[in-house]
């Protein structure tokens, strides 16, 4: 009876981390979408992104209630328990990974129709959301594979976003007087913004695979202690 109970246990785990982890998915397509709205000014694309936005939080309901489901019929120990902790988590940053994509969408009918824009930040902002995409991709298979290396690279990656994301801020800094171009560009730095909070995101999930695999918790870039950031 308890291996019956046990394996029941098992199935349900390993199926809330399948559907968690799918979440993920969504945020990829989301973040496609969001991106080519920014690129082309789709007024009606944006309005696709937020509403679907809905279904990125009706699946951090469905997992979060499973979640809290499984640990009030069960008493999960050790590594089952870290990987539900984990889960909570990484739904929660999902979650705000819908959010920032809809901000992204909301400024398009801000800038307006056929707005002043900046090939040089435009490139930027593109290269910034191709590389939170792969982060978001990267997220999902570290803690499938609960890659303790793959985790840690994506600290590399987040670098890159960081420094484009000061790119755009001093290229709209530098971009002139005409005031519709600058205020255009302050929407742009609003958008980078967005994807920068992205990566940090995809980061925060790569923690949670750290300690699925270790029982411990550290941040990987800590401000106060950068001597402890992973090499």
């Amino acid at each position: 009876m308890a291996d019956t109970a046990r394996t029941h246990f098992q199935d349900e785990l390993a199926k809330l981390e399948q559907q968690a982890l799918g979440g993920l998915d969504m945020v990829v397509d989301a973040v496609d979408r969001a991106l080519e709205t920014v690129q082309h000014q789709d007024v009606e694309l944006a309005s696709m992104v937020i509403a679907d936005d809905d279904l990125i939080d009706g699946r951090y309901l469905e997992v979060h209630q499973g979640i809290l489901s499984l640990l009030a019929r069960q008493a999960p120990v050790a590594g089952d328990l870290r990987v539900l902790a984990a889960l909570l988590h990484v739904m929660k940053n999902i979650e705000r990974m819908g959010d920032q994509c809809v901000n992204m969408a909301k400024v398009v009918p801000l800038a307006g129709h056929e707005p002043p824009s900046d090939p040089r930040i435009l490139a930027d902002i593109q290269q910034m959301g191709d590389q939170a995409r792969q982060q978001v991709v990267q997220c999902k298979q570290a803690f499938e594979r609960r890659d303790v290396d793959l985790a840690q690279d994506l600290v590399r990656q987040d670098d890159q976003i960081d420094r484009l994301n000061r790119d755009v801020f001093h290229l709209a800094l530098e971009i002139g007087d005409d005031p519709d171009t600058r205020e255009w560009a302050m929407h742009m730095t609003l958008v980078a913004r967005c994807i920068e909070r992205i990566g940090d995101n995809a980061v925060d999930i790569g923690e949670q695979t750290v300690f699925v695999v270790t029982g411990l918790f550290r941040e990987f870039e800590d401000a106060s202690h950068p001597e402890l950031a992973p090499p």
